[in-house]
């Protein structure tokens, strides 16, 4: 049963170590994030999943207690997956033997940060191959429980929004970012399933499968919406929103 879900962007410019002299651009969205993961703790969850894009070889489940890493992005930075919470104390010596893909390690951080200890945590990375309709299955599978589900949604809107956006600029970029973030910020279950996988894949929107597991787990949840966070800094679209 989702109780509530926080939608969050995951680039690792989030991790002030990673933006280095750039880190304040982002301070806005950094606490938009921690004001979302608020709303996730106020509605006191039995189990949060941690749910964001992920490369091939790092999709799939990731239980609390696994490692992520900033090094590829150049800081000596590790992250744990749950780290403070019993789950991830119980399996702090354990290698689960994959490490965290970005977007999870991103998510990491922000608990660590935020000194999450409401509930055990685990992770799900998906690939953007994955169609609406496999989307919207794992959500209602991850929500099919009795007990308090939260999501933490992790994934970028469009990368496509200036001439120096990693997709150069799309001119369909910014009405797709406007109806995701709309979607988003009234927890419009039927608009998410509605966005087009095959033009979020032109945009780069790396968010759009994850938002759309969030919309199979949320169908009869009967939550609302909140946009606490929307800017395209670097041409990416970024989107935080809370529902409860």
């Amino acid at each position: 049963m989702l109780v509530a879900a926080a939608v969050c962007p995951g680039p690792p410019l989030l991790v002030p170590a990673v933006a280095a002299g750039a880190a304040p651009e982002l301070d806005a969205a950094r606490a938009a994030c921690a004001d979302a993961l608020g709303v996730l703790a106020a509605a006191r969850p039995e189990r949060l999943i941690v749910v964001g894009p992920a490369d091939r070889d790092r999709r799939g489940e990731h239980p609390s207690g696994t490692a992520g890493s900033f090094r590829g992005f150049g800081v000596d930075l590790d992250v744990v997956l749950g780290a403070g919470t019993a789950a991830a104390d119980a399996g702090a010596g354990e290698s689960p033997g994959r490490e965290l893909p970005a977007s999870l390690a991103v998510a990491a951080w922000l608990l660590e940060h935020t000194h999450w200890t409401a509930a055990p945590v685990s992770g799900l990375g998906v690939g953007e191959p994955l169609d609406t309709e496999r989307c919207l299955r794992t959500g209602r599978g991850l929500a099919a429980g009795d007990d308090r589900l939260a999501l933490l949604v992790m994934g970028d809107a469009s990368a496509c929004r200036s001439l120096k956006a990693p997709g150069y600029l799309d001119e369909r970029a910014a009405g797709f970012d406007e109806e995701a973030a709309r979607a988003l910020g009234t927890a419009d279950v039927a608009a998410l399933k509605a966005l087009d996988a095959e033009l979020a894949y032109a945009l780069k929107a790396a968010g759009r499968a994850p938002w759309q597991v969030l919309a199979g787990a949320a169908e009869r949840a009967g939550l609302g919406g909140e946009l606490l966070y929307e800017a395209a800094p670097y041409g990416v679209g970024y989107l935080v929103a809370a529902w409860s």
